[in-house]
This record gives C-alpha cells, sequence and structure tokens, in this order.
C-alpha cells in the first residue's frame, strides 16, 4: 500500500554566523513546505561552521542546552509555523564539561520528542572531534513523528554498522544522517555506504553533507546530499557537489514492507550466533 512521506534536507554552505545561518534555514524550511514537504532535516552542527578542522577552546562557545537553548526553541517555533517534522544537529553542552554531538527531533506541532547523540567520535587531521565531543550515550532511539519512525546517525556513525541496524530494529523508517566530510577523505564511500546501510536494514536514509569550504580549514565539503530507499536505489537526483541545495523528495513508506517480505533480512538474522561481535 502506498504511504508517500514528502520528505525534504538541506545542504548548506557556511555565512560566517549563527544568526544569518540558522535565518537561511527557516527559509529553506519555508521553502520546503511549500513544496509540500512533512519533514526536513539539516546537516551536522547546522548552526555553525565546522570547526572541528582545529582544536581551539574559543569554539566551545558555540555549544548550547537540547532542548532548551535558543536554536532548538526558534526550531520548535518553526515546527509550528510550518506544520514540519524538523531534525535540528547542534553542538549540545549538558553540564559544565559535558559536550555532545547532538541532533534534536522535533515533531510537526513543535514538540521536543527527543534527541540522538553521536556515538562514534573521530580524531583524525581535519576531524578533530574528540577535543570537544563525548562519545553519545542515549542510545539509538526512535522517534514516532507525525510522518512516521524517524532515527538519526551522525556523519562518522555511518561507518559502523552496529547502529544503522539497531535502528532497523528499533522500528525506524527514514533515518537522517547528516554529516560534513570532506572530497578527498570520503567521496569514494558517499554513495557506496548508506545505500549499502538502507538496503541491509530495509527503510529509506536521508544522506546530508555540507557543501564548500570554510574558514577554520581546507576540508572541500562536496555536497552531494540524497535519499536512498530501501533497495539502495536514489530517489531522484543526487545533489549537487558544489552548490547549496534544498531537496524535497516523495519517499513511499510502503515499499518497506515490500521490500522486507520479499528480501525477508530482518527473518533470516541470527542474533544468537552474534556475540563475539560485542566482545571487548
Amino acid at each position: 500500500m502506498s504511504q508517500v512521506v514528502r520528505a525534504a534536507l538541506v545542504q548548506a554552505t557556511w555565512t560566517g554566523d549563527t544568526e544569518s545561518m540558522i535565518a537561511k534555514h527557516e527559509e529553506h524550511a519555508r521553502e520546503a513546505a511549500r513544496q509540500g514537504a512533512k519533514i526536513i532535516g539539516f546537516q551536522e552542527v547546522f548552526n555553525a561552521p565546522y570547526f572541528c578542522q582545529v582544536q581551539e577552546p574559543e569554539h566551545y562557545r558555540w555549544a548550547e542546552a537540547v532542548p532548551d537553548g535558543p536554536t532548538v526553541r526558534r526550531m520548535q517555533e518553526l515546527a509550528r509555523e510550518t506544520g514540519m517534522v524538523i531534525v535540528v544537529p547542534v553542538f549540545e553542552i549538558e553540564q559544565s564539561g559535558f559536550y555532545f554531538n547532538t541532533a534534536a527531533v522535533i515533531d510537526a506541532d513543535g514538540s521536543y520528542l527527543g534527541k540522538y547523540r553521536k556515538h562514534h567520535i573521530p580524531q583524525v587531521k581535519g576531524f578533530w572531534e574528540k577535543y570537544y565531543f563525548k562519545p553519545g550515550n542515549v542510545g539509538w532511539p526512535v522517534f514516532d513523528t507525525a510522518v512516521g519512525k524517524v532515527g538519526v546517525y551522525i556523519c562518522y556513525d555511518r561507518h559502523f554498522p552496529e547502529g544503522w541496524r539497531q535502528l532497523g530494529l528499533n522500528g525506524a523508517q527514514l533515518v537522517y544522517n547528516p554529516s560534513a566530510t570532506s572530497r578527498g577523505l570520503s567521496s569514494y564511500l558517499w554513495q557506496l555506504e548508506q545505500p549499502a546501510s538502507a538496503v541491509a536494514n530495509e527503510y529509506f536514509v536521508a544522506a546530508i553533507n555540507r557543501v564548500g569550504q570554510e574558514e577554520y580549514g581546507d576540508n572541500d565539503f562536496y555536497g552531494t546530499s540524497y535519499f536512498v530507499d530501501p533497495r539502495g536505489q536514489f530517489v531522484g537526483e543526487v545533489a549537487s557537489d558544489k552548490e547549496e541545495e534544498l531537496l524535497v523528495r516523495d519517499l513511499d513508506f510502503g515499499l518497506i514492507d515490500e521490500v522486507r517480505q520479499q528480501w525477508a533480512f530482518y527473518r533470516d538474522r541470527r542474533p544468537d550466533a552474534y556475540e563475539g561481535l560485542v566482545e571487548p
């Protein structure tokens, strides 16, 4: 049975300040709503530059509380205005010394549903994230939104199949994967891993990447954001590798049951045989 959800994502260039960056995303969201979208997601730490290209204490200033910080509250107002579910990735401070790479999920009526905190934290040249973030500690929540069951997996997480699977086991129909990844590091993997994960776990994935170069390093964020279905096929065209872009696509959630009945990967799992996978 057809269960079409019109979904959106934004890949954006850094504007130079938080206020204009948030305002720009608000306008993209309003345009998505005008096009009939019912859910939208933004890129990793969307309201800030990708400051993890350097290790400097000044960048703790980008952190704010979730959900009680100004950005999430503002996105709650935007959700109420547009009637859309919004996935909001930000730099979170829980308390002094406790910082996380986080995405808040806001329902279409503006209510805060909860947060996902990035589990896997890289520490390599140009991606010095362990300097800023603790590993996530809230599991792999799947949020019961106005459009269906939505999960989040953030950037470097995508290299680890365990979280993708847990989101599927928790009922996800659509997983947003907000990212900041550069051309020389991962462009080969970008159109391989998320489609493969969508197939293995039989749900839709929204893969979002920043675009352009920013002031704190020479990472070349290459965009090419996309939606991919449970068969691993792109839904519409992939976004530009150089320009900011709003994508709006129709996702037929009815395909999830069709694929799960045909391929039956969940039926044929063998969790009784997987104990060694979680041994340290």
